[in-house]
């Protein structure tokens, strides 16, 4: 706190460094604010609140960086940056705010609307790292759905090749099982008609067994001979079938590529948590507040805290520097105008110097023109008249 220093010696007061920064934070002039002794504190308290709403987006929107960019300096580098042009806004707002217009509706709030809008977004990176560790798992757990999403959307893409597929192969299988049924059934008609255990009951080979036995073997090649034509079709259609089962292992590979840790999946995965969990939600939604008010102190501290002996020296100084511009300038245009007046009148003289000086050679030239066209009979008096209007006369200025 300042000490009571005796009326003689106020002028003796010096700031410190710090002192001054804080003024400077708090867009307050040091060379008015020196003389108000209770403003010196109130300035310091209002510069401390933007110190530390710059401290804040500094930190915050350098975490928010780390989260998109892969260099540590960078992330640094990108969040100073965005903390100094945070401070600008917050220097801006509190310097719009004077005893004259704290009451008036309209301005208080668009840099309310504006510092909400501002807060929001940098309590989000905050609010990212006090659940740092929550919101991991959480964005593990939804990478795990996005790959079961994207493996249901690749079989779905590729269900109805699979289809056609497997239709074609459940089709020639079929069409030789059959064929298959007709062969065993052929051959057991010959081995019973052999042994005697079917058929005719004789036993050995006889007209009937050999009749059998060809009809088994043309049955059996035409088998075989189905089961080589059916055995390409097959083969290429279980080599389809491998090459879209290899497209969704790639398409699902592909995909896991691309699954991060980055700054809207961790926003995902915040609400996510919120939106599952009514006491987190609760602590969320309070810490969001307490956030939002770190930045809305400079506009806060510069709004609630009682206007003193600053902002009227402040007005009054504003109303003395446009009163001495206009008499300064007032004086510029009456010297401007003093001079053109001085300069018209020592012109106009000296013009009619020049032509009280020049009337008499003008009159001997012009008797020279004239005799000479005397002379000169071919001459037209029109052409001397032309001619001396040429050689005499004065032209008007533009």
């Amino acid at each position: 706190m300042d000490k009571n220093i005796p009326v003689s010696q106020r002028e003796t007061y010096v700031p410190s460094q710090f002192t001054e920064f804080l003024w400077w934070l708090a867009t307050a002039e040091k060379e008015i604010l020196v003389d108000s002794v209770i403003d010196r504190n109130r300035y310091r308290i209002i510069g401390m609140t933007v110190l530390a709403t710059w401290i804040f987006a500094s930190f915050t929107w350098t975490y928010f960086f780390s989260t998109i960019v892969n260099s540590l300096l960078l992330a640094i580098a990108l969040g100073l940056f965005m903390g100094f042009v945070i401070l600008t806004i917050d220097r801006a707002l509190i310097k719009g705010i004077t005893r004259f217009n704290k009451r008036k509706l309209a301005p208080l709030l668009f840099r309310g609307l504006l510092a909400l809008t501002i807060g929001t977004f940098m309590a989000q990176p905050a609010v990212l790292y006090m659940f740092d560790k929550e919101i991991q798992l959480q964005a593990s757990l939804d990478n795990e759905k996005k790959k079961q999403t994207k493996l249901q959307e690749l079989d779905l893409l590729y269900k109805g090749q699979r289809e056609v597929l497997n239709r074609q192969n459940e089709s020639i299988k079929k069409e030789l099982a059959g064929k298959y049924d007709a062969v065993s059934k052929a051959r057991e008609n010959f081995l019973a008609e052999t042994d005697g255990s079917g058929g005719t009951g004789k036993i050995g080979i006889k007209d009937i067994a050999i009749a059998k036995r060809n009809e088994y073997q043309k049955l059996d090649g035409e088998y075989q001979n189905m089961l080589k034509e059916s055995k390409p079709k097959l083969d290429s259609n279980d080599a389809a079938l491998k090459a879209i089962d290899a497209q969704i292992k790639a398409g699902q590979e592909n995909f896991t590529t691309y699954l991060n840790t980055g700054f809207l999946t961790r926003v995902e995965a915040l609400n996510n948590l919120v939106r599952g969990n009514d006491a987190l939600a609760f602590r969320y939604y309070l810490i969001v507040f307490i956030l939002m008010l770190i930045e809305l102190m400079p506009v806060i501290a510069k709004t609630i805290l009682p206007s003193g002996s600053y902002d009227e020296k402040a007005m009054l100084r504003e109303e003395m520097e446009i009163e001495i511009a206009h008499g300064n300038t007032r004086k510029e245009k009456e010297l401007k105008e003093l001079y053109n007046q001085l300069a018209f009148e020592n012109d106009k003289e000296a013009i009619t110097a020049f032509f009280n000086l020049s009337k008499d050679d003008r009159y001997e030239k012009m008797k020279a023109f004239s005799k000479k066209w005397k002379e000169e009979n071919h001459q037209t008096y029109d052409g001397l008249w032309e001619k001396m209007k040429k050689e005499i006369l004065t032209k008007q200025e533009n």
